[in-house]
């Protein structure tokens, strides 16, 4: 039985997703260079490398929410691009979410993955179909909150959005962007991944391993 979502699961998380963006770094490049900037890849890096210097430094933070204002700030300051702000946003409004709340139950989940969907939304103005990460959050999102419905745990909510979100990272391939740098590509970008829908994808998987890591 996987362990409790409290502050150990979302400090386990970060520490993994720092560690998957740095092994899918060329990846992500290789994504964006199809139909961005080539810097996708390399930004995250950068951006999660500082957040396990945070961790490492500084005090531990006590609550999950601590734990996820630190990465929003943190990449907000150093990750450049569309995505420290995206990604910022997305983890300060998972952050607000949660309140002080030491441990969080499977509706808290769903709540807070809708939250982070909600501020790359507002921050972006993407919407669902534009290729963009959206496109993964909004199919997590939904996932999350059926599976909280139904009385799944925290770990099958998790589960249940990292899965929606890799199909719908792998969704994005025949859409033609309307969005960012890539939709200047016109129907040139049909046929690519959108670089964001996959590391949001990636990010979620980590949450998930996280809390494999922390079965008793």
């Amino acid at each position: 039985m996987a362990g409790s979502l409290d502050t150990a699961w979302a400090l386990r998380w970060m520490r993994e997703t720092a560690r998957v963006i740095a092994v899918e770094r060329a990846a992500l490049i290789d994504l964006d260079r199809a139909i961005g900037d080539a810097d996708h890849g390399e930004n995250l890096d950068r951006g999660f490398t500082a957040v396990l210097g945070k961790l490492d430094t500084e005090d531990a933070p006590a609550t999950p929410a601590a734990v996820l204002k630190l990465v929003a700030m943190t990449l907000m300051s150093t990750v450049g691009g569309a995505a420290g702000p995206l990604y910022g946003t997305a983890f300060l409004r998972a952050a607000t979410s949660l309140g002080d709340a030491e441990e969080i139950e499977a509706a808290q989940l769903a709540t807070m993955i809708a939250a982070a969907r909600d501020g790359i939304v507002a921050r972006g103005k993407a919407e669902p179909g534009d290729k963009t990460m959206v496109d993964a959050w909004t199919p997590a999102a939904d996932a999350a909150t059926t599976a909280a419905r139904e009385g799944s745990t925290g770990a099958e909510v998790l589960a249940a959005a990292a899965e929606a979100a890799r199909a719908g990272a792998v969704a994005t391939e025949p859409l033609i962007a309307r969005k960012g740098r890539a939709s200047y590509l016109g129907e040139r970008s049909i046929g690519h991944q959108d670089p964001g829908a996959v590391s949001s994808a990636l990010i979620l998987e980590a949450a998930v391993d996280a809390a494999g890591d922390g079965a008793p």
